[in-house]
């Protein structure tokens, strides 16, 4: 009895504790990110405006209208697409924020398999 009343009271305080999420932060600026896929870590510059992000992966620029579902997750759509895959609309989700970093998940629209990564600010 003992164990089932200390169990009922930690769930109690766990259940309180709410992560906080400053997204607002993120909307406009310069940052760069981090993904890791198998092992190996995936950086890229990127600087956003409230419509707009360009990015530099690998010496190549990408441009992408930004579309906010609401504060805190966003669909991106290449402005110029090359192939097939560039033309699927990505749902980026910021999860947790710091007073200089976000911490995301991504997949393309309509896609189950959902990948992780970090933006910090410049």
């Amino acid at each position: 009895m003992k164990y089932i009343l200390l169990f009922a009271i930690v769930l109690s305080f766990s259940s309180c504790y709410q992560i906080e999420r400053n997204c607002t932060d993120y909307k406009i600026g310069s940052f760069y990110s981090e993904v890791v896929i198998d092992d190996i870590i995936y950086k890229s510059d990127f600087t956003r405006t409230s419509d707009l992000q360009i990015e530099v992966y690998q010496g190549k620029t990408d441009s992408t209208q930004v579309r906010w579902i609401n504060d805190c997750e966003m669909i991106f759509k290449t402005i110029n697409p090359k192939n097939m895959a560039e033309r699927k609309d990505v749902h980026l989700k910021i999860l947790t924020t710091t007073d200089s970093s976000y911490t995301f998940e991504y997949s393309y629209v309509g896609e189950k398999l959902k990948q992780k990564g970090a933006a910090f600010k410049k």
